[in-house]
């Protein structure tokens, strides 16, 4: 399957998310809720999936939160095989663990350019705060994360999207 394209959208929505923390740095204080900012100021109007979070997450939590929601996003998008169910389930837990309604407007937000964004996750119930957390990134990978040390050498490029390398003779 021809996925470059899907792959291509979610690095663009990946710098909106990463752009977002930044502007949100940078226009309130730390407790301010991300939602309120949101709808008061006209900087935010282009990112859409703010308006989605939960109510009571500042900006404060919401930059700690995107940090381990897209921690797999850049890896996972340049694997050969995408693991598409790692993509969605680490946002829906960091970023709308509890909030059915907001992962739903989420999804829809980016079902418009990734038709099979979260597709094939579990239900979503009100009450999943009260849950213990789990380290949903390790669930969502077959293999876990990899810590820095047991990542390939730095500069040594395999497979997608980068040719095997031609030997001379």
């Amino acid at each position: 399957m021809d996925d470059r394209f899907d792959r291509r959208e979610l690095l663009l929505h990946l710098g909106d998310v990463l752009e977002a923390v930044s502007c949100l740095a940078r226009a309130g204080t730390p407790g301010t809720p991300v939602v309120q900012l949101a709808n008061e100021q006209n900087l935010f109007r282009d990112f859409e999936f703010l308006r989605a979070l939960a109510p009571n997450i500042t900006v404060a939590d919401f930059s700690a939160r995107v940090a381990s929601a897209f921690l797999l996003w850049p890896r996972e998008l340049l694997d050969t095989e995408l693991n598409r169910k790692a993509l969605a389930l680490t946002v829906q837990h960091e970023l709308f663990d509890g909030n059915p309604d907001g992962w739903n407007s989420y999804l829809g937000h980016i079902q418009k350019k990734v038709k099979w964004f979260g597709d094939g996750l579990p239900e979503m119930r009100k009450d999943a705060g009260d849950e213990p957390l789990r380290d949903v990134a390790e669930e969502a990978s077959p293999f876990g994360v990899a810590s820095s040390r047991d990542r390939d050498v730095p500069g040594e490029r395999k497979g997608w999207p980068w040719p095997k390398p031609k030997t001379t003779l």
